[in-house]
């Protein structure tokens, strides 16, 4: 039971030689509390949002895991929990409380354990999720699992491949077009589409540059972008870091702009309209 959150299922009990009656007793006697058929808690109701997750996938059987936006929170890509409890189950078990979802053609890649709780994989859980999302929230769900080292493109391509039919599956499939790593930031999100909006090139997103991780790069132009949030460029040591980092592109033959979000909201056609201005002075340097 501990290793399940403190629960633990009726078939477990009659394991460990309790038949129906010695359940009953249990029961009442307040060392056990049923929480879904077939599943009970030992010593005490389930109170944290983890100990009610693994009792909902006990609840659906073998082969259930956590699932879709109960999925997303448990790896972390969502930061609160929502009810009811979503689990993707291969049987017909449909507990009460429950949301439950079924697939039979999932593999055994498609599942593994995080915090000890059976729940589908990253790149699984993230098609699941994508056509409920925004084209935002999707790109930031991405962005997250691949920045924690859960998901890489490679597995993402493989469960698109294998459902191609899965409503996420074209929301994701333009994700693996993007070139560079996963982003850091809402503002390293929307840089890719204001430079589509605005008719710009395609910048390489976390490109290496000089020894150094760039935030957008223009690789035909050799002109870095780096979007500046205050609260990642405020301190003196942020303020130094970043000097020297302009001054040793620019020794490899790099130019440096630097864009912050409220310019970039109070004024994109400005920011545009230069931003042409410097590629296209690059362009003509290159030639």
């Amino acid at each position: 039971a501990i290793r399940q959150y403190g629960n633990i299922t009726r078939s477990q009990l009659f394991a460990a030689r309790l038949d129906d009656s010695a359940i009953k007793r249990e029961v009442r006697s307040g060392r056990l509390f049923r929480v879904h058929p077939g599943v009970y808690a030992v010593g005490r109701p389930p109170v944290t949002p983890h100990e009610h997750a693994a009792a909902a996938v006990l609840a659906c059987g073998p082969g259930a895991a956590l699932s879709h936006r109960s999925a997303m929170t448990l790896w972390g890509f969502f930061k609160r929990w929502e009810r009811p409890f979503q689990v993707t189950v291969s049987g017909d078990r449909r507990p009460a409380g429950i949301e439950v979802h079924r697939s039979r053609a999932l593999l055994r890649r498609d599942f593994t354990k995080q915090l000890g709780i059976r729940v589908t994989s990253p790149a699984r859980t993230v098609l699941d999720c994508a056509p409920t999302l925004s084209d935002r929230s999707v790109r930031r769900a991405v962005n997250d699992a691949r920045l924690s080292r859960y998901l890489r493109l490679p597995e993402l391509a493989d469960v698109i491949e294998r459902f191609p039919r899965h409503p996420g599956a074209a929301r994701l499939r333009g994700l693996l077009a993007s070139p560079g790593g996963p982003t850091r930031s809402e503002f390293e999100d929307a840089f890719p589409a204001f430079c589509d909006c605005f008719s710009l090139p395609r910048p390489v997103m976390g490109a290496r540059v000089a020894g150094y991780e760039v935030d957008a790069l223009f690789p035909a132009q050799r002109v870095i972008v780096e979007l500046d949030g205050w609260e990642y460029h405020s301190s003196r040591d942020a303020f130094e870091r970043d000097r020297n980092r302009d001054a040793d592109t620019l020794a490899a033959g790099l130019v440096t702009v630097r864009i912050t979000w409220q310019r970039l909201l109070v004024a994109p056609n400005r920011e545009a309209e230069r931003l042409h201005a410097i590629l296209a002075g690059r362009s003509l340097k290159a030639a």
